[in-house]
């Protein structure tokens, strides 16, 4: 960061300012869960008054983020990988062309049985094609969509070798005796931390909502290398009513002290 120093009006000012640089483009590999928890029903019902299946949903999630991407930057590039047991090559050339990537789309179902995942494939084909985005002088991305509530991703990769960036987002079923989500999504939030170059982002939702599809995925339109920290993430806004300092004040427990929590 450079530091300029001026005067003003005869008082010392400091005056900062960011050093020119370039944004590079993207390359995008989104991996995608083909797991049997990614048929499972969700809440919100489509067209045809029937429940949207999780597949279709992140499916359509995907499209628009791939067609908002392009109109913010059209020399932004896709390419797609299912994950199962391991991950796999969906389609491996990247292409900034919004109907072929689309197309690479359409087929994709999920499978009927469940196991563990192992990103470690992922990992080593991210960290191949990121060397070639390097030398074109671009950037490199990894967005893993992970349906799974009980089985936790594993991997292995060593801890000095970050080469691209890594996003989560990961829809799970409502906890329960028979999952554990919360144990899923610390092993999602170690592995973006072990290999994410830039700030890597992670969004869970078990509300089995459209919306908890499509919000993430808006948020991940972000570049990384224009992020903030995700804890100062506050976008979107949250439109609930915020309670006035003076209100808040008077909602104080006389008895003890302790604030209570006002539900509007």
């Amino acid at each position: 960061m450079e530091e300029e120093r001026v005067a003003v009006t005869g008082v010392g000012a400091t005056r900062y300012a960011l050093k020119p640089g370039r944004i590079k483009s993207e390359d995008i590999l989104i991996c995608i869960d083909v797991d049997a928890e990614s048929m499972v029903e969700m809440k919100t019902t489509g067209t045809n008054g029937r429940p949207l299946i999780r597949m279709e949903c992140v499916k359509q999630a995907i499209i628009l983020f791939i067609h908002n991407k392009l109109s913010i930057n059209p020399d932004h590039r896709f390419a797609f990988a299912t994950l199962a047991k391991s991950a796999a090559w969906l389609k491996k050339e990247f292409t900034s062309d919004a109907e072929s990537a689309v197309a690479s789309l359409r087929g994709l179902s999920g499978n009927k049985s469940s196991s563990r995942a192992d990103l470690t494939l992922l990992f080593r084909a991210a960290a191949q094609e990121a060397k070639v985005s390097r030398a074109q002088n671009r950037i490199f991305r990894v967005i893993l969509i992970y349906c799974r509530s009980s089985m936790r991703p594993t991997h292995e990769w060593p801890l000095n070798q970050k080469l691209f960036t890594l996003d989560v987002m990961y829809l799970h079923d409502k906890p329960s005796p028979d999952n554990c989500p919360q144990d899923v999504y610390d092993s999602l939030v170690d592995a973006v931390e072990h290999v994410s170059e830039y700030e890597g982002y992670i969004f869970e939702s078990g509300q089995g909502l459209a919306r908890s599809v499509f919000k993430p995925m808006s948020m991940l339109l972000t570049h990384p290398q224009q992020r903030c920290a995700q804890d100062d993430l506050d976008i979107p806004m949250s439109l609930a009513k915020k309670v006035p300092v003076t209100e808040a004040a008077s909602a104080v427990d006389p008895h003890n002290g302790n604030n209570i929590q006002i539900i509007n």
